[in-house]
């Protein structure tokens, strides 16, 4: 594509504005109460025409929260129409239908004005730790168990904070200071974002920025479409199961490439669950059309235009489509792994341009103390943590790195100072990322205990402990995911329950899985992983046929016998 005089001025607007959404989340980020934000990154932030469509998004953020966000805009306008918008209004919602997908996500809306009128809206979401109700897990019958449910409403109208709107928050909460402190941070966030976009305006003499998101979204269209016709059109089937809580959740994917779209259609065993793994659409399409982004037009901005040349289905009232009032609290058990589904339809349409499966959902800690009858400080803490990613095209898989998510593990020392615990042991997990041309990431070992030797309890949510991530074009799998105690006494990977003081509790995320043959893997790159302490001496001649001295060196005689040999192992195994 070529440019004109005036594609080239828009596309120096377009580079402005992606840094003002960026100032936005950083503000957001700089004045958060909440480590889940400030140090994890567990947040979105973008600017939206008056209509509601998503222009820019921030690079900080996660997919789950950013594309279920780029359809919230438009709720929050049918619910307060333009015309009933004023300058230094702001409005709040976490209704998971209309939100982002479970009460504890905060969206929050700023509208911009201009010759007193509206001319973009700014959007923020982050991740508050408690919303009231049962707290942390999946145990809640239904969404009214789950915390305090906030409908579409102004909490600052016309520049006045509406103090009965902090009130009630305040009234439902464990930790009041936090939540509105968070709830402030989203305001400045959009504040600054509405800043800088009017100064922006100033600077290149314009009104508005119709003209501007219009040009936006034509060649982000024209950019996906170019994408898609290069894929071979056709129809592409895949399946995945999970661990589920109750019962495994088989699910498949359609996906239909044609006219220059893409259209996945999810079914299987869907459906709904009695416990809080239902996943709201919005979290559906989010993570699903990520997937397919992450592979097809990679180049291409991330916006309303993008995102609406990728359809994804689910059957109402499904496990994948939760209606309200449908327990949600944990639908990122099966929304996270959305992304694996879609990418075994594109390795299919797209074979060597798909990575391999990995751990997927998030394994984060979630650890709660109730204040109530103790005498002492309760607490309600979330530590972000992550097993292994998939191996690549090309590249090894990264090693404990939260994909699809996004989000970054919170430091030990924030953790610790946020609760009365204490890191043992947090170390890679060796031999855990499947074998491959190229390996799968390695997950890891946490080790947590009580700092005060008071017990504790856990609410655990773990994915992948029964069914592991699998691994593609002949790698192995990858090793599944764990949770156990110290003590050796029962612990399971699904619900609260409590950990003794003296005990230690041991959560290890599964790693991801290999790429290709594993026999046809570098001899000198599996040395290196054996040195790195990647992979133990035993699995590089068991898994990749690699034999080495006891200086760590590769013995080129053994290792061509054993990859040879009659004992070979096969790499479809």
């Amino acid at each position: 594509m070529s440019f004109r005089t005036g594609d080239l001025t828009r596309q120096i607007m377009w580079r402005r504005l992606t840094s003002v959404v960026e100032e936005q989340a950083q503000t957001l980020i700089r004045t958060s109460f909440s480590p889940t934000t400030r140090e994890a990154g567990d947040l979105s932030a973008g600017v939206f025409t008056p209509d509601g469509r998503m222009i820019a998004q921030a690079v900080t953020g996660t997919p789950g929260h950013i594309n279920s966000m780029a359809r919230s805009v438009s709720h929050f306008i049918d619910a307060i129409p333009l015309a009933d918008w004023c300058e230094g209004d702001v409005a709040l919602t976490n209704d998971p239908w209309q939100g982002t997908g479970h009460l504890n996500d905060l969206v929050v809306v700023t509208p911009v004005f201009r010759g007193g009128r509206v001319i973009a809206f700014f959007a923020a979401t982050s991740h508050l730790v408690d919303i009231g109700g049962m707290g942390p897990g999946f145990d809640a019958k239904d969404v009214f168990h789950e915390g305090i449910r906030i409908p579409i409403t102004k909490v600052v109208d016309a520049g006045r904070v509406d103090d009965k709107v902090l009130g009630i928050l305040r009234a439902n909460v464990r930790m009041p200071e936090q939540v509105t402190g968070d709830l402030m941070s989203l305001v400045a966030g959009n504040h600054t974002g509405g800043l800088r976009l009017l100064a922006m305006c100033d600077e290149f003499g314009l009104d508005g920025v119709e003209a501007l998101s219009e040009f936006i979204f034509d060649r982000s269209m024209r950019g996906m479409r170019e994408e898609i016709e290069r894929i071979p059109g056709g129809v592409y089937h895949a399946a995945l199961t999970l661990d589920g809580i109750d019962r495994p959740v088989a699910m498949t994917a359609t996906m239909t490439v044609a006219d220059g779209r893409i259209d996945v259609e999810f079914g299987g065993d869907l459906r709904p669950s009695l416990r809080g793994n239902n996943v709201p659409f919005c979290y559906t399409e989010a993570y699903a059309s990520y997937g397919v982004r992450c592979v097809v037009g990679r180049a291409v901005p991330n916006n309303w235009s993008s995102l609406s040349a990728v359809t994804i289905r689910a059957p109402e009232g499904s496990i994948l489509n939760a209606t309200d009032p449908a327990p949600v609290a944990s639908r990122h058990l099966i929304g996270q792994m959305l992304p694996d589904l879609v990418f075994r339809c594109l390795a299919q349409a797209v074979p060597g341009r798909v990575p391999a499966e990995g751990a997927g959902t998030l394994w984060n800690i979630r650890l709660l103390r109730s204040a109530h009858g103790r005498g002492k400080a309760g607490f309600n803490a979330l530590f972000f943590h992550s097993g292994g990613t998939g191996a690549r095209p090309g590249l090894d898989g990264l090693n404990a790195t939260a994909f699809p998510s996004g989000v970054r593990a919170i430091p030990i020392e924030i953790s610790e100072k946020s609760a009365p615990v204490l890191y043992r042991r947090r170390e890679l997990r060796r031999d855990s990322g499947g074998a491959g041309l190229t390996r799968g990431g390695l997950g890891q070992v946490i080790e947590v205990a009580s700092r005060d030797g008071d017990p504790f309890w856990m609410a655990a949510s773990y994915e992948r402990t029964r069914n592991a991530p699998r691994g593609l074009d002949g790698g192995r799998d990858g090793e599944p995911g764990r949770v156990r105690l110290r003590s050796g006494l029962p612990f399971s990977p699904m619900g609260r329950q409590e950990v003794p003081g003296g005990d230690v509790i041991i959560v290890e995320p599964p790693g991801g899985a290999g790429r290709g043959d594993p026999f046809a893997r570098d001899p000198a790159r599996v040395r290196d992983d054996v040195e790195n302490g990647f992979v133990s001496r035993e699995a590089a001649a068991s898994e990749y046929g690699v034999m080495l001295t006891e200086n760590l060196e590769v013995d080129e005689p053994a290792t061509a016998a054993l990859r040879l040999g009659p004992d070979r192992r096969a790499a479809s195994n």
